[in-house]
């Protein structure tokens, strides 16, 4: 599933290809993605001009001439990808979308995609992402921004994946984070002391960076098909159950988080 380096990388490509695209036609097998009719979803998006692209935590928002805005969110993950004029189009997607030059992207969703159209008098009551917070890697994230939200009887990991928090990190980054700060992902925010805070902060920006720099993760397609970046061997403890911990050789393990599964070192990440 896309994260914040995939989101942000695929931001950055559909920005620079698209930027002042005419969309020409529309096509939309899977009605479900959108929120609102197909008629109406393709009236409104036809003769739009791309102006910019950019991301909100998971979401992708394309800026569209006409004070419009076409929103795309992967979901469990997707792939968004660009095809130049005269390229054959792939044979599953679930929309389709082709600007006046030929050239155009498709959406195929793994699960739970939506392509949605949000008018810009309408974008700040968008109930999915209205209340999105700002992401680890934007330079308003500072340490003490952080620190502020650490606080009460929440548990430190579903406080980061906490869309309302922290935007943009799920449980794919979430793991080595806290490995590394040494931090059990069960610990109780309003335990952790002022160096433990710093030490989350200081990993998690990090961490997030350089899968950035990396290419993101290696099974996520970019906007052109490529799949390179950040692989099971890049991860210390994530998705390595069973393993001997990098660091103290105990048996890395997978616990139930709520509604989520963790992996941690039992020793180095004590509860």
């Amino acid at each position: 599933m896309a994260e914040l380096p995939e989101i942000m990388i695929l931001t950055r490509q559909i920005s620079h290809k698209l930027e002042g695209k005419e969309f020409e036609s529309v096509e939309i097998i899977q009605e479900k993605s959108l929120n609102m009719e197909k008629t109406d979803f393709i009236e409104n998006i036809l003769s739009k001009k791309v102006i910019c692209a950019y991301n909100r935590g998971k979401w992708i928002f394309l800026e569209l001439s006409g004070d419009s805005n076409l929103l795309l969110n992967l979901g469990m993950g997707a792939d968004i990808l660009f095809h130049n004029a005269g390229k054959e189009w792939p044979d599953k997607y679930q929309c389709r979308f082709q600007f006046n030059d030929q050239s155009g992207f498709s959406c195929k969703f793994w699960w739970f995609g939506h392509v949605e159209f949000v008018p810009n008098e309408d974008l700040n009551q968008h109930k999915p992402t209205k209340d999105i917070a700002i992401s680890p890697l934007d330079t308003n994230f500072t340490e003490e921004h952080f620190t502020n939200l650490i606080k009460g009887r929440s548990q430190i990991k579903n406080l980061i994946l906490n869309q309302k928090k922290i935007g943009g990190i799920g449980n794919v980054y979430i793991h080595d984070i806290l490995f590394k700060a040494k931090i059990h992902p069960q610990r109780l925010a309003n335990s952790l002391t002022s160096q433990e805070i710093n030490d989350i902060y200081r990993i998690m920006v990090e961490n997030l960076k350089n899968a950035l720099d990396k290419g993101g993760l290696a099974y996520e397609m970019d906007f052109y098909g490529v799949k390179e970046g950040y692989t099971i061997d890049d991860f210390l403890v994530a998705y390595k159950e069973g393993e001997p911990c990098p660091v103290c050789s105990a048996i890395i393990e997978k616990i139930k988080t709520g509604s989520t599964s963790s992996y941690i070192c039992p020793q180095c990440q004590c509860l």
